[in-house]
């Protein structure tokens, strides 16, 4: 579809901005791409989510500049375009977004991948872990699992498969345990969804990855594994594409976190300071609770048997086998107390 004026308007940033100010803006329009201008419109480059983490791979910070993950060489249309070849340009080089631009490359326009235009869809798998007992969220979870619990007037778990089935996902499958018969009854065989919903049913806790062991049959190809409490803005699919294209074993989604410390600090050898700084910020990675991972994995994976996630990583990673992280920005939230899900029917409802 092509965009209202006053929204692809939002998208445009300067060049002289930092890759700090184009997540923001990413994050804040949802539309997945940037547009970098000159004083007079003039269309620099553009930037798209896979650009970010492309430059976060090779050691980028998000407090560079703008123009070091900047693609200079866009493709774009001219106004004149009919949709049906746009749509045509879009599907042949995997784009969702393209630039309209005059004859003077100033941005005139947007043009969107419509998510009711028909898309390639995906055979491959999408496992949700549903079947944690929600203790940090009691009472709201004594008569209802978690990946129940209502965000925006449906389940989180709903939200979760409703993402993934626009992305062309048609094949879920739910691992269950404690109240998983609330889950079934609402969910049934995914008809309602038009897709399919298998489940597997455990017996008793399998950590994060220990289900995977009932997967029966085993997928033939690299499938998808979010936690079912995780709601957020990510494309399953390029999180399984970037998996396939790193020709990796398990990829793992990780987000960057933050944490300033309170006071300044003192930098020593031995007795001797050496250096101050005032109140630092420290990164780190951490597990987003969403997976891409190819089935030869499984064999690591006994049937009934307890098995986090980073415990499987680091089996695999152990053996020589190529295991990579997914860098994210978009707004993520892992729905573990009662603030967050206040949090999350908040957030929903602004965005709508």
């Amino acid at each position: 579809m092509s965009l209202p004026e006053h929204l692809w308007r939002k998208t445009l940033l300067s060049p002289d901005r930092l890759i700090r100010d184009v997540i923001a803006n990413l994050n804040e329009s949802g539309l997945q791409i940037v547009l970098v201008v000159d004083e007079g419109g003039r269309l620099l480059g553009t930037v798209t989510d896979g650009d970010i983490r492309r430059g976060l791979l090779r050691g980028v910070q998000i407090d560079s500049p703008v123009t070091t993950v900047m693609r200079a060489n866009s493709l774009v249309v001219p106004p004149e375009m009919g949709r049906d070849m746009v749509v045509h340009l879009m599907r042949a080089n995997k784009l969702r977004q393209l630039p309209v631009v005059d004859n003077a490359h100033c941005v005139v326009g947007l043009q969107l991948w419509d998510d009711d235009t028909p898309g390639e869809l995906r055979p491959n798998t999408l496992v949700i872990m549903a079947g944690g007992l929600g203790k940090r969220l009691r009472p709201h979870t004594e008569t209802c699992p978690k990946p129940m619990l209502p965000v925006a007037g449906k389940p989180m778990l709903e939200h979760i498969i409703e993402r993934a089935r626009a992305e062309g996902f048609r094949h879920f499958v739910l691992a269950v345990m404690y109240l998983g018969h609330v889950i079934e009854d609402y969910f049934g065989d995914g008809s309602r969804w038009q897709v399919r919903i298998d489940y597997l049913r455990e017996n008793s806790p399998l950590g994060t990855a220990g289900a995977l062991g009932l997967l029966d049959p085993q997928p033939s190809l690299p499938f998808v594994v979010t936690n079912g409490d995780v709601l957020s803005d990510i494309r399953y699919g390029e999180v399984l594409d970037f998996h396939v294209r790193h020709g990796a074993a398990a990829t793992m989604a990780v987000r960057l976190y933050e944490w300033q410390h309170p006071f300044g600090v003192v930098q020593t050898n031995g007795v001797d300071i050496v250096g101050f700084e005032e109140k630092p910020v420290n990164r780190t990675h951490i597990n987003a609770g969403i997976y891409a991972l190819s089935p030869q994995v499984l064999a690591h994976v006994k049937p009934n048997t307890p098995l986090d996630m980073p415990s499987l990583f680091e089996q695999l990673h152990d053996e020589g086998q190529r295991t990579v992280a997914f860098p994210m920005h978009e707004p993520w939230l892992d729905v573990g107390r009662p603030d967050d899900l206040s949090r999350a029917n908040a957030e929903k409802a602004n965005s709508t």
